[in-house]
């Protein structure tokens, strides 16, 4: 009996790694292909500045691929959500080439949004088959998509130990399998490490000074986490009122996307704010270093939300990131902190709250910028995230705790006072 039981667990073990190391690997080098297509894609569109003008057209193409072709995968990063709180169906493989055709189409067309959705999706759809292949339970399941969240985030940031309490941290009121998370942190490694076999390298961000923390210093961190959770509402409630209008308006899906394409090129024409296409990251570089203007960040919001919003493809995260930066870096115009040093805490706390995860988000601080400014980007993360509301960039994402009943106490007393 004893030998059973020994085989059976050393069968276990040695089933989840043959997992993790497979999804790790599959999920890497489908990163690391997204990457490589991402930068081709990109490059492409800077040296041919005229094929903007056929954003509708991508949009068009986009709308009727999901439309006719996407069924049960078009919510995107609230399938893995759903699918997580309440398991019913093995998530269908075709969400891996769908949202990846659909995100290079909007990158290459100069559409303003990111990459983070795309990988986790692509991760996660990867991932999953591995339930019908091992005729897993639902509670494996559930450690699977784990898996499918942490192995994409960490390979397409290059940050392994954020990917891997991401994916715990964006579903742990979604009642978290203590289980799963040795698997998230060993298929988080493998797929960046995978990426790192491939050659693709990640952006690389510098804050040079990070000085003593004293009262008014943690004064001005308080102001900016306020500052950063303010604009992660916004972009979260800006992004959901652009959906809700063209789905208002527009009754069919493939013409959203087509619409929103000529209105988005029109603006851009007109205006000639093409620093606003694609990811930006040579705006968010240039933030640690230059200060930009307070419109900046405010019409990443707007461009981004809208681009989302009307059916284009791609990642909230890094239209987050420039967000954070951008602003942070306005904020040096009067705040009395290095420009580097507000540019990295707001590219981490915009992120903390519009997703819920501060605790993440503060390790990716120290990830890419060092852990000498561990205080700073960890109080500006927890502030930004109680002052984002209760709206995330998830929509089925469950949210509880501190923040859940601060708000719930809120609401409840506006409503005594009507």
């Amino acid at each position: 009996m004893r030998f059973k039981s020994e085989n059976s667990i050393l069968y276990r073990v040695f089933k989840w790694l043959i997992i993790c190391l497979t999804v790790g690997i599959l999920a890497g080098s489908s990163s690391a292909l997204f990457l490589v297509s991402l930068e081709f894609v990109t490059n492409y569109r800077e040296l041919h500045p005229w094929i903007l003008f056929l954003l509708p057209i991508g949009g068009l193409i986009i709308g009727l691929m999901y439309h006719y072709f996407g069924k049960g995968v078009a919510k995107g990063n609230n399938v893995i959500l759903e699918e997580y709180e309440n398991p019913t169906e093995i998530i269908p493989l075709k969400m891996a080439p769908l949202v990846l055709i659909g995100t290079l189409i909007t990158h290459l067309f100069g559409g303003s949004a990111g990459r983070e959705g795309t990988a986790v999706q692509m991760s996660s759809a990867i991932a999953d088959q591995f339930s019908g292949i091992f005729k897993l339970s639902k509670s494996e399941r559930k450690t699977i998509l784990i898996m499918g969240i942490s192995a994409g985030f960490a390979s397409v940031f290059g940050t392994p130990l954020t990917g891997a309490i991401f994916a715990i941290e964006v579903l742990y009121f979604s009642k978290i399998n203590y289980k799963s998370i040795v698997p998230s942190f060993l298929v988080a490694y493998i797929a960046y490490f995978t990426v790192e076999f491939w050659q693709v390298s990640h952006t690389h961000y510098t804050i040079p000074n990070v000085p003593s923390l004293d009262f008014m210093a943690l004064f001005w961190v308080i102001f900016a986490g306020i500052s950063f959770g303010l604009a992660s509402m916004f972009f979260s409630k800006s992004t959901r009122f652009f959906s809700e209008i063209f789905s208002k308006y527009i009754k069919y899906p493939p013409l959203r996307p087509f619409i929103g394409g000529v209105i988005f090129v029109t603006i851009i024409y007109f205006t000639g704010a093409t620093k606003f296409l694609g990811l930006g990251i040579p705006t968010i570089v240039s933030s640690f270093e230059i200060q930009q203007d307070f419109s900046v960040f405010i019409l990443k919001i707007l461009f981004t939300a809208f681009t989302l919003g009307v059916g284009f493809k791609g990642g909230e995260v890094t239209p987050l990131f420039f967000i954070g930066a951008t602003l942070g870096s306005a904020l040096s115009f009067f705040v009395p902190l290095p420009i580097a040093l507000l540019a990295g805490m707001g590219f981490v706390a915009v992120f903390s709250g519009a997703t819920h995860t501060p605790i993440a988000c503060t390790v990716m601080g120290m990830e890419l910028f060092g852990y000498e400014c561990t205080v700073y980007v960890g109080i500006a993360c927890i502030v930004a995230y109680f002052s984002s509301g209760y709206i995330g960039i998830y929509e089925s994402q469950i949210v509880k705790g501190p923040k859940h009943h601060l708000y719930q106490r809120f609401n409840s007393k506006k409503l005594e006072n009507l």
